[in-house]
């Protein structure tokens, strides 16, 4: 009898979906003071979850949920079952929970499998793409997307007489599953999902939860996807719950039952910041916070140093924008095709600055995605969806730990100076070349505009590039810039 082989998997943080009941007659029925003492210690225990004060890692998040099944989700991720065991019984002490009921709750634990890449889980081979690494880490260890909706299924697979999906070879597993994944591509930048495995803790095998500002969104993706033979054919449904996320600081606006968020609370902004996604970024901001690196004093640092060079190299947040760049040694028009149909989701967020594929004049050098994002979430988030794109080799931060990059962007050329500035960068080129600890410079053209483009370096170290900073070839460099750029450049720095 032949045993179908199971794919391997690694766990990350542990899930809890805690949905809660109010008694409405009860809170109508007590005394002021009671229920002041409920707002106090609910909006007490609510913010310390979602600052995660009780743990080194996680999330959490508070949400009204829409219809009859709860009123209030509490949504938990942690590290350990003990983490998510205290915060269970620290809920039950405070004033709130006198008010509420456990309605339902669903426990599980985030994870990847081998259906995504079989070579993360082999010992012998040496998985070197960065933002395959990245992309599987924020599906072990996720951060709450600071979305306005939340839509929550547990779900199994079918072992019907039929159906059975465990009957199925790996190979036929894995094909469905990719199929299954190219639907929510389209979506990219509209839904973004959590998947947590829970066979053996709760009473499904999955629990899937699924976050979009606009609920149709995720209709029109299940919708969608229950045509896919996956789902037809092999998908088992719990109930489904929607709810609406508020700010903790919220909770007695909710209580008295009106409108949450807030009047005046801004709409994507409760408690946790701009967090859109899963990775801290460098000091350049290719995708993060400066704090979210350990290189965030260090690029300030050197900003003020380069300012008293008199040299511009942009605000704290890169001009409050936030990148994600890529780099793909795939077919530059094939790239750029797959690109188009992410940017065309991407574009239905005010969120999404641009993003472009940049050409590298050196034929040898790898093309670049550039994904240009207002908030660091949205930043992560996109980053996440591009990091499938084919043959990502690398992502800009993550390349070299003995190196030091920088990466000038918005290098918008006057049309009639674009062949002086493509003469002057050669001209620097063979400067750069003659120079300690310079290891390589490409000058990268936006293929739908010629006019627009950024310069990305490679230094031994940070001391070697200043060097070039401070030189008199770098001077004359933005001196002519001055002529021939119809903006400023930015020079963002990637650690």
């Amino acid at each position: 009898m032949e045993r179908r082989r199971p794919p391997q998997t690694e766990e990350g943080w542990y899930v809890l979906h805690d949905f809660r009941s109010i008694d409405w007659d009860a809170w109508r029925n007590a005394p002021e003071r009671r229920r002041s003492q409920a707002i106090d210690d609910g909006i007490d225990y609510l913010t310390a979850c979602e600052a995660v004060d009780d743990a080194e890692a996680g999330d959490s998040a508070t949400f009204s949920v829409l219809g009859h099944k709860a009123d209030l989700l509490v949504l938990h991720l942690r590290p350990t079952l003990a983490d998510i065991d205290t915060l269970e019984r620290r809920f039950e002490h405070t004033a709130l929970a006198e008010f509420t009921e456990r309605a339902d709750s669903y426990l599980s634990v985030t994870e990847v499998s081998g259906y995504m890449s079989e070579d993360y889980f082999d010992e012998d081979s040496e998985v070197e793409d960065a933002a395959l690494e990245r992309y599987i880490e924020s599906r072990l260890k996720p951060e709450i997307p600071d979305s306005d909706f939340l839509s929550f299924y547990p779900m199994s697979k079918r072992r019907g007489p039929d159906h059975n999906w465990y009957e199925l070879p790996f190979d036929e597993r894995a094909d469905y599953l990719a199929n299954h994944g190219e639907i929510g591509k389209d979506y990219a930048g509209r839904v973004t999902q959590i998947i947590s495995g829970s066979v053996g803790l709760d009473d499904f095998e999955w629990g899937v939860t699924l976050f979009g500002d606009d609920p149709t969104d995720v209709k029109e993706l299940l919708y969608e996807m229950r045509f896919d033979p996956s789902s037809s054919r092999f998908a088992e449904f719990g109930r489904f719950l929607s709810a609406r996320r508020f700010p903790p600081a919220d909770l007695a606006t909710f209580l008295a039952g009106e409108r949450v968020p807030a009047e005046g609370d801004e709409a994507h902004h409760h408690g946790g910041g701009d967090t859109e996604g899963h990775h801290g970024g460098s000091g350049g901001h290719h995708h993060g916070d400066d704090s979210g690196s350990g290189h965030g004093d260090e690029s300030a640092g050197i900003r003020d140093e380069l300012e008293d060079e008199g040299i511009y190299a942009g605000q704290p947040h890169g001009e409050d924008v936030h990148a994600v760049v890529l780099y793909s040694a795939a077919d530059a028009d094939d790239l750029f095709e797959e690109v188009d149909g992410y940017r065309e989701n991407f574009d239905h967020y005010d969120t999404h600055v641009k993003t472009a594929v940049y050409e590298a004049q050196d034929a040898d050098s790898e093309t670049a995605v550039v994904s240009l994002w207002d908030t660091e979430r949205a930043a992560n988030t996109a980053a996440g969806f591009l990091a499938e794109l084919p043959d990502v080799v690398r992502q800009a931060g993550d390349d070299e730990d003995d190196s030091w990059g920088t990466m000038g962007m918005f290098y918008t050329v006057k049309p009639e100076h674009r062949g002086d500035f493509v003469g002057t960068f050669d001209d620097v080129g063979g400067v750069l070349a003659d120079m300690d600890g310079h290891r390589k410079t490409d000058l990268l053209v936006n293929r739908e505009d010629e006019n627009d483009m950024f310069i990305a370096s490679r230094w031994d170290s940070r001391e070697d590039a200043m060097a070039f900073f401070r030189s008199d070839a770098f001077s004359e460099t933005v001196e002519f810039g001055r002529d021939v750029l119809a903006d400023r450049p930015r020079h963002v720095f990637l650690a």
